[in-house]
C-alpha cells in the first residue's frame, strides 16, 4: 500500500468537496454572509457552536487573525473538542436533553444575534435544540451540516427533527454518511475524514462574504490582525475597544 497514493487519494477526495461546495452552496454562503452583516451593521452580536470535532470549525472564526473580533464561542461545558475525560463522555453529553437551553439561556446571546450552529450529523439533542431555542428567542440560526445525515439516518431528539429543520439558513457541507473519505485493501474501517477542512472553508467562505457585504455598504468590517506582524496588537487592542461591549472571551 502507496501511503503517497493514498494521500493523494484524500486531497483530491477533499478538493472535490470544496469544489461541491462552492459551486452548489454558492446562495447559501451568500445569504448566510448578508445575516452576518446585517447583523453586525445593526448593532448585534455573532457566536458559533460545535460539539465534539464540530466545535474545530467553530473554534476556527473566533479570535483569530483575519477574522471578525466580534465572533464568540458559545461554549457548553464538556462538549468543547475532546476536552474531556473520558472523551466518550462529550458525546453522552450531546445526547442530553435541555442543555443547550440551559446554556442559551445563561448566555448573553439575544433577539437579534447570528448563532452558527454546526452539527455534522444535525441528529443529536444538544444541535437540534440549540437551534430551536436560539430561534424562539428571536436568533438568526446558520446551520452548517450534513444533510445527507437527514435522508440516511435518525435522528436522536425526541422530537425526530434535525438541525435543518430549525434554521433559518442551512450550509450542506456535503460530507457523506460516516465521514470517512478512503478506504483500502488491509484495512477493514473507512478513514481519512474530510469533514473539518470543509466546514471550516464553509465558514471562512461565509464570512470572507460578510466582510465584503460590509465594506459595500460603507462600513469597516471589525477584522482582527495577526499579533504577529509589527503593528497588530495594537490595532487589534483598538478593534476590541470600539467593540467590547459585543465581545464575550476573554481580551
Amino acid at each position: 500500500m502507496s501511503e503517497n497514493k493514498l494521500a493523494g487519494r484524500f486531497f483530491d477526495a477533499a478538493i472535490g468537496l470544496l469544489r461541491r461546495v462552492r459551486d452548489e452552496e454558492s446562495a447559501n454562503i451568500a445569504a448566510a454572509g448578508t445575516a452576518v452583516a446585517d447583523a453586525v451593521a445593526a448593532g448585534g452580536r455573532l457566536f458559533a457552536f460545535g460539539a465534539g470535532h464540530s466545535a474545530l470549525p467553530a473554534q476556527d472564526v473566533v479570535y483569530r487573525a483575519g477574522g471578525f473580533a466580534l465572533m464568540n464561542l458559545l461554549a457548553v461545558p464538556g462538549a468543547v473538542g475532546v476536552d474531556v475525560m473520558p472523551a466518550t463522555l462529550g458525546s453522552a453529553l450531546e445526547r442530553v436533553d435541555g442543555l443547550a437551553g440551559a446554556v442559551l439561556d445563561s448566555s448573553p446571546a439575544a433577539d437579534g444575534d447570528v448563532l452558527f450552529v454546526i452539527s455534522l450529523s444535525g441528529r443529536n439533542a444538544l444541535p437540534v435544540e440549540m437551534a430551536a431555542h436560539a430561534r424562539t428567542l428571536g436568533m438568526t440560526v446558520i446551520g452548517v451540516t450534513s444533510v445527507a445525515y437527514a435522508k440516511e439516518t435518525r435522528s436522536q431528539h425526541s422530537s425526530r427533527t434535525f438541525l435543518k429543520d430549525h434554521c433559518d439558513i442551512v450550509l450542506d457541507s456535503k460530507i457523506a454518511v460516516g465521514d470517512a473519505e478512503l478506504t483500502a485493501e488491509g484495512v477493514d474501517a473507512p478513514f481519512a475524514p474530510a469533514s473539518t477542512v470543509v466546514t471550516s472553508a464553509l465558514m471562512q467562505a461565509v464570512m470572507a462574504t460578510a466582510a465584503g457585504e460590509l465594506a459595500g455598504r460603507g462600513i469597516q468590517p471589525p477584522l482582527l490582525r495577526s499579533g504577529n506582524v509589527d503593528g497588530g496588537h495594537e490595532w487589534n487592542g483598538r478593534v476590541m475597544a470600539e467593540y467590547h461591549d459585543r465581545i464575550f472571551f476573554r481580551h
